[in-house]
């Protein structure tokens, strides 16, 4: 085989190869060899079938195998004489005038990563933001729960229900004097302005009492859903058993109970260390992003524009995404494509700095072992279905890219934790407010994580991070960054917030709730109690 360099620009760098007809006549007359006894033949004995008539028979499946697999050695051989490092795959084209029985001459193009200085590490200065947890806090989230779940203090006896009072009632409802199907129910839960029955029905319970007895007058729409009932009058004969204070959530060992723990105690312990958890993701967020500054200031390269391109997609495919689902989608696509500019710097710093951390993460032994791997695999296999876990975990064991891809962001955290151990790191006590701000502060920089030219895949996959810019126009969801790469070349993760304040309270409920839920099985399993409450039942009279 022979090798001419055609390129040789920056990054950038192209060769042909020229593979001889008679390097590949050879491949395939040692193919016919090895697979000539094999082969059966009416007439001929086994193993017995002339390697000219096998030849005829499998000769054009065998010049393309034969073809196919000198390019692919011919590449890795370049590569490794050369002692190249690609940036991505590299391009291979076969000239189109090639036929069987003249020499091969194949264009490959490639880009390779830039030779980077030994990274500096020395000097590194960074702040520790620590938030307490405060009982108000805890408070807070038990207080969601209940609130979900329906634990709600009682008002006074005498308190006249008002908007957002939640009544529990009994109610029987009539048409023409007469009960009808589906028309009572007990202990049903109405909150008052929350649309739930039908018009009227919860204005006539304003200013009800506990213990009190009213008859309601309603008419049933006239497109209610039950035909016999549609555009119906009807009375319902209401008691009201409870009015409940939604702003007062009932905190008690039975309400803890209900959710399978031993009491109030072990509630607002699992709640206090959700929101540690949750303070030290902030904290290490803005720590990260601090730390990626300073390397980004102290290191300059070039970067291959290919890993660049491959990146920039990947952070216009998503907001693309998100601008699509925003409530003006043009003017947010418009103010998106103002910023081009600035999304593609993101890319390039991304790119970079994903180097910069493989690099130092190489240059100080830094790896994921064994142990870890197979811990990272069976984590992954748990999303599957019981049938499907081992052919996933074959999958990874198989497949290098697969489990560079499962490997890169825990080879990602270990560098970042390497070099938070060789920084000179100072603490403050700050509010949760002021930490989240400080974050928030950042968001016009560069933040999401790079491609690695060895990630082991091919840069076409979707991300969790969400790219900021600095007037960022679609509204965009703060998570956890992850990182596609290997531990002989890392990319880099700039972490969006790990931690975001809850668009609603409900969705702040459903994480402390998970939180008590996963906790809660233990204790759930030794006192025979279900770990969550059974939602009440709706009423007959609900509201389409």
């Amino acid at each position: 085989m022979q090798t001419v360099e055609t390129l040789n620009e920056g990054l950038k760098r192209a060769y042909t190869l020229t593979i001889t007809s008679k390097d590949i006549d050879a491949r395939v007359e040692k193919e016919v060899m090895t697979i000539a006894p094999q082969v059966r033949m009416p007439g001929f004995r086994p193993g017995k079938v002339p390697a000219n008539l096998v030849k005829k028979m499998h000769g054009e499946s065998l010049q393309r195998d034969a073809l196919n697999n000198s390019i692919q050695e011919g590449v890795q051989k370049l590569i490794a004489d050369q002692k190249l490092r690609p940036a991505m795959q590299p391009s291979v084209e076969l000239d189109e005038g090639f036929e069987f029985g003249q020499d091969a001459e194949v264009k490959v193009e490639l880009e390779v990563l830039p030779e980077i200085a030994a990274p500096s590490i020395e000097g590194l200065k960074l702040e520790r933001l620590t938030v307490e947890v405060s009982d108000a806090q805890v408070a807070e989230s038990a207080g969601r729960i209940a609130s979900q779940q329906g634990a709600l203090a009682e008002h006074a006896d005498d308190h006249a229900a008002a908007e957002g009072d939640t009544l529990v009632v009994d109610f029987v409802g009539k048409v023409d004097g007469e009960e009808f199907e589906g028309g009572a129910a007990q202990d049903i839960r109405l909150t008052l302005g929350s649309g739930q029955f039908i018009p009227g029905f919860e204005d006539q319970l304003t200013g009800v009492k506990k213990g009190e007895d009213k008859t309601i007058e309603v008419t049933f729409p006239e497109d209610y859903g039950a035909e016999h009932l549609a555009g119906k009058a009807a009375t319902f004969d209401v008691t009201v058993k409870s009015v409940l204070d939604a702003d007062k959530p009932k905190l008690d060992d039975e309400f803890a109970k209900s959710l399978g723990l031993e009491g109030l105690d072990k509630l607002n312990e699992l709640l206090k260390g959700q929101i540690e958890q949750e303070h030290n993701g902030l904290t290490r967020t803005h720590m990260k992003r601090k730390l990626l500054d300073q390397l980004a200031a102290a290191h300059d390269f070039d970067v291959p524009p290919s890993m660049v391109e491959a990146e920039f997609d990947q952070i216009w495919a998503q907001l693309q995404h998100e601008a699509s689902h925003e409530e003006d989608p043009e003017a947010a696509l418009k103010e998106m494509e103002s910023e081009k500019d600035d999304y593609r710097a993101i890319a390039v710093r991304r790119v970079r700095l994903g180097l910069l951390l493989s690099e130092i993460g190489q240059a100080n032994g830094v790896t994921v072992s064994d142990q870890e791997m197979n811990r990272l695999v069976m984590q992954a296999a748990q999303q599957y279905s019981p049938q499907d876990r081992e052919r996933f975990v074959q999958y990874v064991r198989q497949d290098p890219m697969a489990a560079a891809q499962l490997r890169a962001p825990l080879y990602e955290d270990k560098v970042v934790d390497f070099l938070f151990e060789k920084a000179e790191v100072t603490g403050r006590a700050v509010t949760r407010e002021e930490l989240e701000a400080a974050i928030e502060a950042e968001d016009g920089d560069l933040k999401p994580h790079v491609h690695g030219p060895d990630c082991g895949h091919d840069h076409d996959h979707d991300h969790d991070d969400k790219p900021k810019a600095k007037k960022a126009a679609p509204k965009k969801k703060a998570e956890p960054a992850d990182a596609a790469g290997d531990a002989e070349a890392a990319p880099a993760a700039e972490e969006a917030p790990a931690a975001k304040k809850p668009a609603a309270k409900k969705a702040a409920a459903k994480k402390d709730e998970a939180v008590v839920e996963d906790a809660a099985a233990d204790d759930a399993a030794a006192d025979d109690k279900p770990k969550k409450k059974a939602a009440p039942k709706k009423a007959a009279a609900k509201a389409e």
